[in-house]
This record gives structure tokens, C-alpha cells and sequence, in this order.
């Protein structure tokens, strides 16, 4: 997004209740991409790229399509054109109703291409045949992050934007019937209290602007009611020219049709099998989670509609908190739903390895496409800083997956190693008490010392102690914590665990029946509910298997009646997911579903009180997914309990739920009236409503008992 851009949605927007001016919102449209770029198609058609983070290359920052006949452009209408998924693939079908016909087209992203593909359909009652149409597209570029010092190439069927090392190609398998260029916005346009309706009208006035530009006006002809447009991103020492263009003529003649374009898309996506349970929302998260993948494995948060931090800190990164998470997530869903994601997992493990840090952490954020260091605010490890700046829980979560990894069988190099070096970052961070340091926390709002992280800790102890056998001590000697680990990194990892699992005590509020948000730095405890706390409920699981080493681990870390967790910490634990999952819950006449934490002001705008979240909500019903099996493991008649309101909180944010678009999409947050707001979608708590549906089907607990009629 362009500051111009973002500065013409301040003028649309600015005072608006809710909507924060200056971002690019992706709470309505799909996206498409899976195999390269990510690319978002508005409701009226609007193309918009927003995979810089995935794959260096920045594209379209803005376009607008309609049909042209006898000269008069109608520009596609949002509020008359409907749009889905086609079947189980990222391909988007887009329908525009005009006054005079309807529009058919379809979108897709594959590699570094993009595909429009538009069909006519005239009113029978029209005096026009379809070849009568132009298809008109206005596109802008930003070649390089640039809407500046940029420059045009002209050919017969395609025009070549470029800057210095991108050059993005715009072409039509048909031909142009016209091709203009213009400036963008002037400084007096930008300065205006007005916004602007681009495209303007051709102005002969300015020789250059037909030139220096990286904003083009296209027509298209239609050919038996047809016309393709196609865009390719291209780095100038990876594609010359020629072979850009006949990239795109082999796609334009490869993909003629919707059905050729379907079967190309159906190769982005893992295939669901038709027995999975909830297919429907299995096939959402994985077509999300494939959209914000990069080749690498590593994923964006979600889609960066904030680049100029206005409102966040941005969310097109990786975080190690958030994807070794849905890493796990996947694992286990896999293991249960049998996804076919092997290479997924090997993926995200040899790329954890590659970006481990010397002293055995993770950083703070990294660019998805390469691992490289990305702007955060957390990098006090490699400022030489104490650990206040350092979100120890990142480093966590990568050692629970990686451990869970292993003990799947996933084999990729320097893997051993890699969780030797990890446990001793993670000691580092461990306390005398057994409680980790003061660091940042998950949110990233606020220091302390968290029940969160520490349940991180102990989750990834566990998962170290359970699938740690035989690991050899390999790791840097110049490493923090310069220790042989006793006999064995394992053993080590289940002393720590029985360590932390001790301390919890310290933070448990017995007023409140719930464990504590954090100590502060001042050594106070802070009671407010967090449900950020509910992950408690699976490190719970992930020690509880430790009671008893002949447990099977491809259950995903089940737990049974020999278990570690003792009965007076079950109790407690099964009153703090209670407790958090009823104080934390929201429900209006439009929306229903758990918040943050209490005091969360972030985002409110006018809204008084706290936002719904999505991760919270599902992230409830996982913990309630978990401490279910705990109970059922028991053969205690609480599970039912916790199953039922597990699947409650499921509905919230399964398709049918009032979090979850239409789309198939969760946006990060809600609005009480029930306007989705920020990232969308968000990754994590797709992964999350996955794991809770393999979570609840594993143990029979997705679909309630039925109730015996009475006599």
C-alpha cells in the first residue's frame, strides 16, 4: 500500500466509528495465491497484491474493472456482484450484474502469475452482442515498493512496469484495443480535502504521463464472449522480457477455461478426504493456511492492511509464537484427519532450524520468504538487552513442535542438535522459583511474568521429555547454559517440567478459582483473566503423558488414569478454564464469543467495552477440547461438561458461527454490533478450529451423546 493510497482512505474514512483510516481491509473479498503470490479480489473485482512478505515482489497496489461499449465505461458494482470459492481450490468466481449484461469471471493466482478470465452474458433483451463489449481494467503498480521513478514498456498485447530489479508484465490473451498511462496522484490532489476517483480522464496535456508511470488504463476486446487478462511479477535476473510474455501466452492457452483453471488451482491446496468430519471448515483453514505460506513453510500472521503501522505493529511477518503453533496445530490434526501434510511439517522444521539463533532462540519476527531478520520490537537477545524485550514464550513453542516433530518420525538436519541448543535458551529464561523470567508477553502489550509463557514452558519441557530420547548432546558450546544436561537432554527436560508444573502454584488466585494473568515486575500478582491462559489446558496434556512412559504418542499427547497431573491440579485447572471461558464471555444480538483479557482497550475505537477475538474464542474451545480428554481419560463425568461447551464455542467460529465470514474467513476481531475488523483471515485461529475438530473426534466427543427418548 502506497502512502497515497493509505492517505485517500484517511479522506473516505477519517471519524468513521468503525473503520480506521489509512488501511487496506481484506474483511470482505477472497484471496487467491497458495503457489507464490498472495492476491486479494475485492467484491467489485479490485486486485490488489499482498505478498511482498511471501515473495519479494509487490505488484498491483490498487485496480478497478468494467465494461466498456461505444466508449461509456460502467465500472463494476460491489453491491451487485456475488463471489465464492470454486469447490475446494482458491479459484474465485466473481459474478457483476450491469444494467446491460452479466459478467462471469474468475481469478487465480499460481506461481507468480495471476489470471482474469471475464465472460459476457448480454441481457436477452439487449440490441448487443457480446463481442460488442470491451473488458477496461485501471491497474496501478508498485514495482520494487515504488509509485515513484517508475517506468512503462509498450507491446502490441502487454505493457512491462518496472523500477530497478522488479518488472511486473500486464497483458491480455486477446490483444489491446486501447492502453493509456497517468501520474499518480499530484501533490495538490494528495493535499486536497477530497478524495480522488481514479482513473482520471486521459490528459494530453502531460507528455510524460503516458510513460512514467506505473499506472495503466487497458482494454481489452471480448473474442466469443471471452477475454483474459494476466499479470507476472519478475525479478530482471531471474525472467527477461521475452520469457515473461511467454510465460503468460503459454498460461493464457494453457488455462482457456473455468475447468482448466479449477484443475490448475486444485494443485494448490491439500486435498481433503471426503470423510473428515466438519469437511467444510477443514477445507477453509487449509486453503487459509496454504494462502499465507510462503514457499519456505513459514507464514504471514494474516494480511498486512496496516503497512504503515497506523493502527498496529503490522502483521505481514512471522512470528515463532503464532506459526510454530499452527505448526502443532497441523500435526496433530494431521495424525487425527489424516491430511496428507508431511512436507508441511518437514518444511516448518527445517526452516526453524535454519533461523534458530547462536544462543539456541528464536528472534522476534522474520520475513516468511527467506528468514531474514524483520523490523520488531522484541529483539532484546540480539541487542545484548535483558530478556523484558524478549518474548520467551516464541522459543516455547518452536521446542514443543519440534519436539512432537521428532517423535513423528519427521527427519530433517540438525534437528537433534537444534533442541539441545533450544533447551539450554530455554533454561536461560527459567527462574530459580521455576517460573520463567520477566519478558514480554503472547499479546506483546505488556512485561511480566506470565502464567502464559509458563505454560509454553511447560508444554515444551514436556514435549522435549516425551520425544527427547537419545538425543545427543551436540549443541554450540558457546551457548548460554554450557551444561551436559546429566545423562540425557530428556531426563533434563522432565525434571524442568515437574519444576514448572510446582510453580504454577505460586500464580493460582483461589478467590478467583483461576490461575493469575502475570506477575508484574514489581512483584505484585495480576488477576485479571487472560485467555491467553487457557494454554495451560494442553500443557496440562503434554505433562500429563508423562505419568505414564507406554502412552501411545501418535494420540497427540493423551493422557491416562496413571497420568502426571495430580487430582488437586486437575480441579484447579478445570475451574480456571471455567472461570476464564465464562468471564471472558461477550454476547450480543450480533455477535457471541470470549475477549482478550479484561482491560483490553486495543482497537475499540467508540466500543466500550472489550472486543471479541477470535483466537480467544477458539482458543476456548480447544482448552475445553483438552481438559475433556483429560477428564474422559478419568473416566470423570465432567468431561461431558467440557465437551458440550467445547463444541459450543466450535459453533462460534465454524462457518455457520457469528465469527466466521461468509468467506469461510476468521477476522481477527469483532465489534460488538458485529463488524469484523483487523486481520483477515488470520492464521492462528484457523489452526486452532482445526485442532479442536481433530482434537474432539479423536476422543468421541465431537457430536454429543444422543439423549434415550423416554418410555
Amino acid at each position: 500500500m502506497q502512502l497515497r493510497d493509505a492517505l485517500d482512505d484517511y479522506k473516505r474514512n477519517a471519524g468513521h466509528d468503525r473503520l480506521f483510516a489509512g488501511e487496506r481491509r481484506t474483511v470482505a473479498g477472497r484471496f487467491t495465491g497458495g503457489d507464490g503470490r498472495l492476491l486479494h479480489v475485492a467484491p467489485d473485482g479490485g486486485l490488489r497484491d499482498f505478498g511482498y512478505p511471501l515473495t519479494g515482489t509487490s505488484g498491483l497496489s490498487r485496480s478497478r474493472f468494467g465494461l466498456a461499449v461505444d466508449g461509456d465505461v460502467t465500472w463494476f458494482d460491489p453491491s451487485r456482484s456475488r463471489q465464492r470459492y470454486v469447490d475446494d481450490t482458491p479459484l474465485v468466481e466473481t459474478v457483476h450484474e450491469t444494467d446491460r449484461t452479466t459478467v462471469r469471471r474468475y481469478d487465480l493466482a499460481i506461481g507468480a502469475a495471476h489470471l482474469t478470465r471475464a465472460t459476457v452474458e448480454p441481457d436477452p433483451d439487449a440490441d448487443r452482442d457480446a463481442d460488442d463489449f470491451t473488458f477496461v481494467a485501471y491497474a496501478a503498480f508498485a514495482p520494487d515498493g515504488r509509485d515513484e521513478r517508475v517506468g512503462q514498456l509498450r507491446y502490441d498485447d502487454a505493457v512491462e512496469v518496472y523500477h530497478a530489479d522488479e518488472h511486473d508484465f500486464f497483458a491480455s490473451a486477446t490483444g489491446l484495443s486501447d492502453l493509456r498511462g497517468q501520474l499518480p496522484p499530484t501533490f495538490p490532489e494528495v493535499l486536497d480535502d477530497a478524495p480522488m476517483d481514479l482513473p482520471r480522464d486521459r490528459d494530453a496535456a502531460r507528455y510524460d504521463e503516458e510513460r512514467l508511470s506505473g499506472e495503466v488504463v487497458v482494454e481489452a476486446p471480448f473474442e466469443n464472449a471471452t477475454a483474459t487478462l494476466g499479470t507476472l511479477l519478475t525479478d530482471r535476473s531471474e525472467a527477461t522480457r521475452e520469457e515473461a510474455r511467454s510465460r503468460l501466452s503459454e498460461l493464457f492457452a494453457e488455462l482457456d477455461s473455468a475447468e482448466a483453471l479449477a484443475d490448475a488451482a486444485a494443485g494448490t491446496t491439500p486435498t481433503v478426504p471426503a470423510s473428515v468430519p466438519e469437511r467444510e471448515s477443514v477445507v477453509a483453514d487449509l486453503r487459509v493456511l496454504s494462502l499465507l505460506s510462503a514457499e519456505t513453510g513459514l507464514r504471514i500472521a494474516g494480511p498486512d492492511f496496516d503497512p504503515h503501522y497506523q493502527h498496529s505493529g503490522g502483521y505481514g511477518y512471522t512470528w515463532f509464537r503464532d506459526d510454530a503453533e499452527i505448526s502443532t496445530f497441523l500435526l496433530e490434526s494431521d495424525d487425527r484427519l489424516d491430511l496428507g501434510l508431511a512436507d508441511w511439517h518437514a518444511r516448518s522444521a527445517r526452516m526453524y532450524v535454519e533461523t534458530q539463533r547462536p544462543d539456541g532462540s528464536w528472534p522476534h519476527r522474520v520475513w516468511p520468504r527467506n528468514g531474514a531478520l524483520a523490523p520488531g520490537w522484541a529483539n532484546a537477545r540480539i541487542e545484548d538487552g535483558p530478556d523484558v524485550d524478549y518474548q520467551a514464550d516464541q522459543t516455547g513453542s518452536v521446542i514443543a513442535f519440534l519436539a512432537r516433530a521428532r517423535g513423528r518420525g519427521v527427519d530433517v538436519d540438525g534437528l537433534g542438535s537444534t533442541l539441545v541448543d533450544a533447551l539450554a535458551s530455554l533454561d536461560s529464561t527459567l527462574a530459580e522459583d521455576g517460573r520463567p523470567v520477566v519478558c514480554q508477553n503472547a499479546w506483546e502489550d505488556s512485561v511480566g511474568r506470565f502464567t502464559h509463557t509458563a505454560a509454553t514452558f511447560l508444554e515444551a519441557y514436556s514435549a522435549l521429555a516425551r520425544h527427547g530420547e537419545g538425543l545427543a548432546d551436540d549443541g554450540d558450546d558457546d551457548r548460554p547454559d554450557d551444561d551436559d544436561f546429566g545423562a540425557d537432554p530428556a531426563d533434563h527436560a522432565r525434571e524442568r517440567a515437574r519444576e514448572v508444573y510446582d510453580a504454577l502454584d505460586d500464580l493460582w488466585v483461589p478467590d478467583r478459582g483461576c490461575y493469575a494473568l502475570r506477575e508484574t515486575v514489581h512483584g505484585d500478582v495480576d488477576d485479571r483473566l487472560d485467555s491467553a491462559t487457557l494454554a495451560l489446558a494442553s500443557a496440562h496434556r503434554a505433562y500429563d503423558v508423562l505419568g505414564d512412559a507406554e502412552n501411545d504418542p501418535s494420540a497427540g499427547g493423551g493422557s491416562t488414569a496413571g497420568g502426571a497431573v495430580d487430582d488437586e491440579r486437575l480441579d484447579r485447572l478445570v475451574s480456571h478454564v471455567e472461570c476464564v471461558v465464562d468471564g471472558l464471555a461477550r454476547e450480543t444480538d450480533d455477535v457471541s464469543g470470549l475477549f482478550r483479557y479484561e482491560g483490553d482497550g486495543w482497537r475499540r475505537a467508540d466500543q466500550p467495552g472489550e472486543k471479541v477475538w477470535t483466537v480467544s474464542t477458539a482458543w476456548g474451545a480447544h482448552a475445553c477440547a483438552e481438559t475433556a480428554a483429560l477428564l474422559a481419560a478419568r473416566e470423570d463425568p465432567r468431561a461431558e461438561r467440557f465437551a458440550q461447551r467445547a463444541r459450543d464455542l466450535l459453533g462460534l467460529v465454524s462457518p455457520d458461527g457469528s465469527l466466521c465470514e461468509s468467506t469461510g474467513y476468521l477476522p481477527e476481531q469483532f465489534f460488538d454490533d458485529g463488524t469484523p475488523d483487523s486481520a483477515t483471515p488470520l492464521g492462528w485461529p484457523h489452526a486452532i478450529r482445526l485442532a479442536t475438530i481433530g482434537a474432539l473426534d479423536a476422543h468421541g466427543l465431537l457430536t454429543a451423546e444422543p439423549v434415550p427418548a423416554d418410555d
